[in-house]
């Protein structure tokens, strides 16, 4: 188990450094550069190349880049010259909204597909499955932007129960619990499709095991069998999913969060990139970035849990 962590971690350390690479690579070629878009269109070359000299642009990109590393390791992610404040700053401020945001509607979602997919798989084949398969194919073909849509005009301009937008913010996260409906929502209901397919044919293939025939003829109620032993072994695939599925929740909030005005780090990044606040780009990505891996790494050590002939070795 011990190398086993050792080697993730290794993992996890050079997955960042090529995604910070690439990112890194990717705003430096992007046009006008950096230096631009601090000075604007306008500026005279003798202000661009006196900035570029003042920031260490001119030094070559393998060297600018292990400085900016650096400084990352340091918790130092640059300065938003846009904004005025420093990235470190402005992430402290709006992750954790967003995080209130993902981990919320991850935690919805799990918490209704679970019981969904075990419904379904031990009713398979009768209408309510049918009914349910049906619903959750027309949310999986939906974008998510459309289903945010939807739930606007549904929850909002018809019967005008919860708020659009957000508005009723404290200093780290929401104060009113309305301004998190409709976000988390829209997240969550497109994941509640994911997950509930997943336990739905989990709890199938579980349900022709040898052991639930044995458990079934020493009298075990139907209840039982499917709480007590097909639950468990059917949650394995869902864990899975959830490592599988979190960097797609992470950049689907960006959208989320941009088409609800939600004050997260994914409408920072949106801003961001229209206003090309290059230091904010690359500290969210990084953020994102070892936030996934985290994730991947809980899902993989809740996989050994839930299922004790999992070694890690």
């Amino acid at each position: 188990m011990t190398g086993y962590l050792v080697r993730r971690f290794l993992q996890a350390v050079l997955v960042t450094v090529i995604v910070s690479i690439i990112v890194f690579l990717l705003l430096h070629a992007l046009p006008g550069g950096l230096v631009r878009a601090q000075l604007g269109p306008r500026a005279t070359q003798a202000e661009v190349h006196n900035l570029q000299v003042q920031e260490g642009l001119t030094k070559p990109i393998p060297v600018q880049y292990l400085i900016w590393a650096w400084h990352a390791l340091q918790g130092n992610l640059g300065y938003s010259y846009k904004m005025n404040q420093s990235v470190g700053s402005l992430l402290a401020r709006f992750l954790p909204r967003t995080l209130l945001l993902v981990g919320s509607a991850m935690v919805l979602a799990v918490a209704i597909a679970i019981p969904m997919g075990l419904w379904q798989g031990k009713r398979r084949n009768r209408i309510d499955d049918h009914v349910l398969t049906g619903t959750m194919m027309a949310l999986y073909s939906m974008p998510s932007f459309l289903l945010g849509v939807v739930l606007i005009v549904l929850l909002n301009l018809d019967i005008r129960l919860f708020p659009s937008t957000a508005q009723n913010f404290g200093t780290s996260v929401p104060v009113d619990i309305a301004d998190l409906v409709l976000p988390v929502l829209t997240l969550c209901l497109g994941n509640v499709t994911y997950f509930s397919r997943y336990m739905r044919s989990a709890t199938i293939d579980n349900l022709l095991e040898d052991y639930v025939r044995a458990a079934y003829a020493k009298g075990a109620s139907s209840n039982r069998v499917l709480f007590h032993h097909v639950l468990r072994n059917s949650l394995t695939s869902t864990v899975t999913l959830l490592g599988l599925t979190l960097p797609y929740v992470l950049s689907g909030s960006l959208i989320i969060e941009a088409l609800f005005d939600f004050p997260g780090a994914g409408l920072l990044f949106w801003n961001a990139a229209q206003t090309r606040d290059y230091p904010i780009l690359l500290g969210v990505v990084l953020v994102v970035t070892v936030a996934t891996i985290i994730g991947n790494f809980a899902a993989d050590l809740a996989y050994s849990v839930l299922d004790p002939r999992v070694r890690y070795t």
